[in-house]
């Protein structure tokens, strides 16, 4: 990729109202898959939104209250068991389309946004709307790293929260991303009811049926 292509992009571009959309959990063996649409009406925080990977938890915890606060958020996720079944990619998008679906009903300029995705691939399902996708857009544009943020906040607490359910795992630590104490806790105890079993690292535990 061109050094161009990394350089941060005016999210007015593409038009008064933008909606950013990013997902989180991708790459974890457990738990589901969360994305984010944020819809900017105005420059609120743009100078201090970046990729939420890497900032603190603490400060990511803080610009998702802001965020909710100035604009306008909605939340949608993949079980793992809809991973299992139709891949992490189908699943990852369907995620961002429901984010995108519940903006629709919560602001009457959503349907008429520009939609502007981290990634390469738009969401399936959502003509008429536009769409534009844009690599390390959670980088690069300030809507997608608003996204990013919020679905990464909201991931990592259901994690925590998990990990009161099925203790031993440490989901309150890696969130479900494969680590050394991961790895060992799958060896010892075995995958939980949400670890995704269709995943390298999962499946060879199963049960032989």
């Amino acid at each position: 990729m061109k050094n161009s292509e990394w350089q941060p992009v005016d999210w007015r571009n593409y038009g008064e109202w933008v909606i950013g959309v990013d997902e989180v959990g991708r790459g974890c063996l457990a738990g589901p898959v969360y994305a984010s649409a944020v819809l900017f009406t105005h420059g609120a925080l743009e100078k201090e939104v970046t990729d939420s990977k890497k900032l603190t938890e603490k400060r990511r915890e803080e610009l998702a209250i802001k965020i909710r606060e100035q604009h306008i958020v909605s939340l949608g996720f993949a079980t793992e068991d809809e991973i299992d079944r139709l891949n992490i990619l189908k699943a990852s998008l369907l995620a961002m389309r429901r984010a995108v679906e519940g903006l629709t009903t919560l602001h009457e300029q959503a349907p008429r946004a520009a939609i502007v995705i981290d990634g390469n691939q738009k969401i399936p399902g959502l003509d008429p709307l536009r769409q534009s996708t844009l690599v390390k857009g959670d980088l690069r544009c300030a809507p997608i790293s608003a996204a990013s943020i919020v679905a990464k906040v909201t991931r990592d607490q259901l994690m925590k929260n998990q990990a009161v359910l099925y203790p031993g795992y440490g989901f309150e630590v890696h969130k479900g991303y494969l680590t050394a104490a991961h790895r060992a806790a799958l060896q010892k105890q075995g995958p939980c009811a949400i670890h995704r079993k269709t995943f390298s690292g999962v499946k060879e535990l199963l049960p032989i049926r």
